[in-house]
């Protein structure tokens, strides 16, 4: 029998700290902040949540380059917007925002990380050469935040197979997913196609640029956004 790491690990606690309406350009959410392990992480809920399975639910870490700066090395801040977008218009749904910035490693070590990708390496092999992992990411927050909510199963907004692994993991009854696919910057295509390549992300095959002409096959296009996979 297959027991979650949450059951038979310790873990850390998470603390509900205060709730306010947000509003914002694609609806107004109440907006939840929590408290564990020293950081702050959000929840925005749309619609009513309370005792409900199968809630779109966006995973989302904190990327303080592209959401803040407007960097195009990545399609963080798209993704989001795309996430958030899509909850409004099926009407409920919960984005967690959670504070691990660079795949966990922190900014002054992604920044390092840039610099190493300036000089021809790969997300995957810059991370490496910092001696630091693919992915440090930790989701132990998130079980503790969904309760609090009243959610009962999710479908996760993801393109990332991992994600969804090590949720269920945590005892998160994950029903199925949601892909988050945006038109990526020409700056993030590489980027992208190494999240695929390396990393095993569900995403289209890119080996350029992102053109007006390739929208016709579907690739990146709108309606390929957010379209659920099924029931697993």
């Amino acid at each position: 029998m297959h027991v979650p790491a949450r059951v038979i690990r310790p873990q850390p606690i998470t603390t509900w700290l205060a709730s306010s309406p947000l509003p914002t350009k694609h609806g107004t959410f109440e907006t939840h902040v929590f408290e564990s392990e020293h950081e702050e992480h959000v929840a925005l809920v749309f619609g009513d949540v309370n005792g409900m399975f199968d809630v779109p639910v966006r995973v989302h870490s904190e990327c303080l380059t592209s959401e803040v700066f407007g960097s195009l090395k990545c399609d963080c801040k798209q993704q989001l917007d795309a996430a958030l977008a899509e909850i409004v218009l099926r009407g409920a749904g919960v984005v967690l925002y959670m504070r691990q910035e660079g795949r966990g490693i922190g900014l002054a070590n992604k920044i390092r990380a840039y610099q190493l990708q300036s000089m021809g390496a790969d997300t995957v092999d810059a991370n490496r050469m910092l001696g630091l992992p693919d992915d440090a990411r930790k989701y132990d927050a998130v079980p503790d935040m969904l309760a609090h909510l009243g959610v009962l199963s999710v479908r996760l907004m993801t393109n990332n197979p991992a994600k969804v692994d090590g949720l269920r993991d945590l005892g998160v009854d994950v029903m199925g997913t949601l892909p988050v696919l945006v038109e990526p910057s020409p700056d993030a295509v590489g980027y992208l196609e190494t999240k695929r390549v390396r990393m095993a992300h569900q995403l289209p095959s890119r080996s350029g640029p992102w053109s007006g002409s390739d929208k016709t096959q579907g690739a990146w296009s709108g309606s390929d956004k957010l379209k659920p996979t099924g029931s697993e």
